[in-house]
């Protein structure tokens, strides 16, 4: 008897704790099960129109918790739910859509809870239990876009070779943690890049955003697209003055005040124009050209969706890129920037490819310097471009101290060949340019392996770096400061002083030196950033990347694999 009567107790307390670890049928963890529940493998669970685009994550963070709702508590939305809906809605000022995670659906059924709090009234569970399905697949979703990017860049036309470690997110358990705590923000936050200028940036579309708001109330909103002839200078008149000088008071470059001629450019406007020229990436000489006009013309709107752009690039970028040392160019702003403990270094204008020769965006480690040297001209470069130069003048290959070597690498007489019958598409001679002032590479190249074959360089074509367009070379990188480069990078080695570096940049033979150690080199590509003031800076889209990125930020959310 007391057997049985053991057997029974048991039971009863097996009962129990099953009782408390199954979903409750008429519970709001029972319509949360049944909505996780698809009909089918091929089908995503949905509710009502609205599809869950975590599958993986979703399931195990309500699985862990018995199916309790997450968000819900006592049948009401506390202030944790609100403050999710919120961010969700802040989620513009990354560049994102709020309605790629279900901002709209989530909006109503808060409307709807308001709605019956107001009439004394319950909401009913079916609709507790959806409004915490979706708020929690939203930060789920968010969470993914914010520390990933929502676009995945090796899906675009335009190589993408910067490659990232990407840990397991365990973004249910980071959830549950920010839940438990309520410190949703502080969550949210830490899916934010590494990089300092990202809230920097943020904070600056959050601006951009308020310039629409006036941009579309003032009568600014008519702005037509200005256009010049030649330059204005200080002292010029020009019928477009008035609505220049508008666009500086927009802007706030320009404090409003009362012209004596409204149509000339005096003196109170050129800091207001030379502001907008450093913004804008050009030399600040106060002189109104087309590169002037053209960033006048930008709207709130196309400033929004460059910023947008640029944001989620950052959301790409690996942690690599925040390393002790790094050597970072920036493609679209013609700039290299030598970083030693978050500190720049050294910064030099370069010259980057033409745009159909545009250089390529990757990292690679540089791990040693060529000084003094030879340039093997690449085939397309010799018969599109060298042997029609020979044909013209047979002394070519003696004035630029260019030597022609045959496929076993010894040297040929070119006085040797029969130009009249060379054939530039079947030439099968390499050129190659010794070492000496006027080599293409300069005096020293700075080598990082890489599929790409791209390097950075020394140039003999000085003057070119006092243009604004850079964007005039076959791919690689033409450094303004070589001698200065090369100093800081050996400066842990102190054998190499400033007279042995010289002495190696005149030799008339190749002189390679490793380096002590390897220094991430980063080839981005970013047309609009934040200072750490906050000012914001734009640049041309020389490649015209930018507009395949927005597209796809401006489409239906992406799920990334295994959310």
């Amino acid at each position: 008897m007391k057997r049985i009567c053991l057997i029974l107790l048991l039971f009863m307390i097996q009962r129990a704790l099953f009782a408390q670890q199954a979903p409750s049928e008429n519970g709001i963890d029972s319509f949360i099960r049944r909505f996780l529940e698809s009909n089918s493998p091929e089908e995503k669970p949905k509710i009502g129109e609205n599809e869950l685009f975590s599958t993986v994550v979703i399931h195990r963070f309500y699985g862990e918790r018995n199916f309790e709702p997450a968000w819900v508590k006592d049948h009401k939305l506390p202030e944790i739910a609100y403050e999710m809906r919120y961010e969700i809605g802040q989620a513009k000022f990354d560049g994102l859509n709020p309605d790629d995670y279900h901002f709209q659906a989530i909006n109503a059924y808060f409307d709807r809870f308001e709605s019956a709090k107001k009439a004394g009234e319950k909401m009913n569970t079916i609709d507790l239990a959806a409004v915490d399905v979706l708020l929690t697949d939203a930060y789920i979703m968010l969470s993914s876009h914010l520390f990933l990017g929502k676009v995945d860049p090796e899906s675009l036309k335009t190589t993408w070779s910067i490659q990232r470690n990407v840990p397991e997110l365990m973004i249910d358990r980071k959830l549950s943690a920010a839940i438990q705590s309520g410190s949703l923000r502080a969550s949210i936050e830490g899916y934010y890049p590494a990089f300092s200028i990202y809230k920097k940036m943020r904070d600056g579309l959050r601006q951009l955003f308020e310039e629409q708001k006036r941009f579309e109330k003032e009568p600014v909103a008519i702005w037509k697209n200005l256009k010049i002839d030649k330059s204005i200078k200080p002292g010029d008149t020009h019928n477009q003055m008035p609505e220049i000088r508008e666009r500086l008071y927009f802007w706030g470059f320009l404090k409003p005040y009362q012209p004596v001629d409204d149509k000339m450019y005096d003196s109170l406007m050129i800091e207001g124009i030379k502001t907008i020229q450093r913004r804008f990436g050009m030399e600040p000489d106060g002189v109104i050209g087309q590169g002037t006009i053209h960033a006048f013309n930008q709207k709130p709107l196309d400033m929004i969706a460059t910023a947008s752009v640029n944001l989620e690039r950052l959301r790409w970028f690996p942690d690599t890129i925040k390393d002790i040392e790094l050597i970072l160019v920036n493609t679209a702003n013609f700039q290299l920037d030598f970083i030693q403990k978050l500190d720049t270094v050294l910064t030099s204008r370069v010259i980057v490819g033409k745009s159909y020769h545009s250089t390529p965006q990757f990292s690679a480690l540089m791990s040693y310097i060529v000084f003094s040297p030879t340039w093997t001209v690449p085939t397309s470069i010799t018969r599109n471009e060298i042997v029609p130069k020979i044909k013209k003048d047979p002394n070519y290959l003696a004035k630029n101290n260019m030597v022609l070597l045959n496929s076993s690498g010894s040297r040929v007489d070119p006085s040797s060949i029969d130009w009249g019958k060379v054939s530039a598409r079947s030439f099968p001679y390499t050129v190659r340019q010794e070492p000496g002032d006027h080599n293409s590479l300069g005096l020293v190249k700075f080598m990082f392996p890489n599929k790409n074959s791209v390097y950075i360089h020394d140039t003999p074509s000085r003057t070119l770096f006092a243009r604004e367009d850079r964007a005039l070379s076959h791919g690689c990188i033409r450094i303004q400061k070589p001698f200065e480069f090369a100093k800081i990078l050996l400066s842990n080695q102190p054998s190499w002083t400033d007279e042995k570096i010289t002495s190696a940049m005149h030799q008339s033979k190749e002189v390679t030196v490793n380096l002590d150690r390897k220094i991430p080199v980063a080839l981005i590509y970013l047309t609009h950033w934040a200072d750490s003031r906050g000012n914001l800076y734009f640049r041309n889209d020389i490649y015209d990347r930018d507009g395949e990125i927005y597209q796809a930020l401006k489409e239906t959310r992406i799920k990334k694999s295994g959310i």
